[in-house]
C-alpha cells in the first residue's frame, strides 16, 4: 500500500502545488502601498519603466495624475508602453525620454533636456538594473553591473528590495529564466513588485526614514557595514572621482 502512495503523492504534488500557489504568493507580496495620495501637478520619473516593475510603477503613478516621464534605453518600447499607459489610465502627461544608464553622456543629455522642460522634479524612482550580466563595460569603461547599477543610477534617498519578481531582470541568465518558470506561480508579479517603491514615493510622513532600506512596505534590516557612516563616505568619495564629479 505504501508502495502505491508515494507514485501517487509524486502525481499529486504538481496540482496540489498548483492550487496553493495564489495564497502562497500572497503570503510571500505581504506589503501593499495604501496611500491614496494623488498627484495632479506632480512631475515623476522612472527609470526603465517600459517593462515590469517599472511599467507598473509608472502606470499607477499616471492613474494618480501625474505628469510621468518614461526615461528608457529603449525609445521605441518605451512609446509603445506610454500608449498603452494614457489608454489604460485616461491619462495623456505620459512621455518618453531616452536615457542609457551604461552611458554618461547619455545620463547628462537626459538631465539637460529634463531641466529644459520642468522646473520641478516630485519624484524619482531610479528603478532600471542589470543582473548577472556576461562581462562588460559601459560607454565609460565601468564593469557593467557597478557602471549602471550604482553609477549610473546615481545615491537614492530610499533603497528598496521588491521581492522575488517575474521580470526581464534575469534576462541574461538561462538558468534563472528557467527557475523562474518553474517556480512562477510562486513569484511576485510586477504590479506587487512595484509597492515598496509605490509605498516611498508616496506615502506622507517617510521623511524621517530617509536613508533606510525598505522591504515589503516596511523598514527593512540591513547589515552593520551598509549601516557604517565611514564606509558610506568613502564609497561616496570613490564614486564621485571615477565620475569626475566634485566631493563636497
Amino acid at each position: 500500500m505504501v508502495e502505491l502512495m508515494f507514485p501517487l503523492l509524486l502525481l499529486l504534488l504538481p496540482f496540489l502545488m498548483y492550487m496553493a500557489a495564489p495564497q502562497i504568493r500572497k503570503m510571500l507580496s505581504s506589503g501593499a502601498c495604501t496611500s491614496t495620495v494623488q498627484l495632479p501637478g506632480k512631475v515623476v520619473v522612472v527609470t526603465g519603466a517600459n517593462t515590469g516593475i517599472g511599467k507598473e510603477t509608472a502606470k499607477e503613478l499616471a492613474q494618480r495624475g501625474a505628469r510621468v516621464y518614461l526615461a528608457c534605453r529603449d525609445v521605441e518600447k518605451g512609446e509603445l508602453v506610454a500608449k498603452e499607459i494614457q489608454t489604460t489610465t485616461g491619462n495623456q502627461q505620459v512621455l518618453v525620454r531616452k536615457l542609457d544608464l551604461s552611458d554618461t553622456k547619455s545620463i547628462r543629455a537626459f538631465a539637460k533636456g529634463f531641466l529644459a522642460e520642468e522646473k520641478h522634479l516630485h519624484v524619482l524612482i531610479n528603478n532600471a538594473g542589470v543582473m548577472m550580466c556576461p562581462y562588460s563595460k559601459t560607454a565609460d569603461g565601468f564593469e557593467m553591473h557597478i557602471g549602471v547599477n550604482h553609477l549610473g543610477s546615481g545615491v537614492t534617498t530610499y533603497s528598496v528590495h521588491p521581492g522575488t519578481v517575474q521580470s526581464e531582470l534575469v534576462r541574461h541568465s538561462s538558468f534563472m529564466r528557467w527557475m523562474w518558470w518553474l517556480f512562477s506561480f510562486f513569484i511576485k508579479t510586477p504590479q506587487q513588485g512595484a509597492q515598496t517603491s509605490l509605498h516611498c514615493a508616496l506615502t506622507e510622513g517617510l521623511e524621517i526614514l530617509s536613508g533606510n532600506h525598505f522591504s515589503d512596505c516596511h523598514v527593512a534590516w540591513v547589515s552593520a557595514q551598509a549601516r557604517n557612516e565611514t564606509i558610506a563616505r568613502r564609497l561616496w568619495d570613490v564614486s564621485c572621482d571615477l565620475l569626475g564629479l566634485p566631493i563636497d
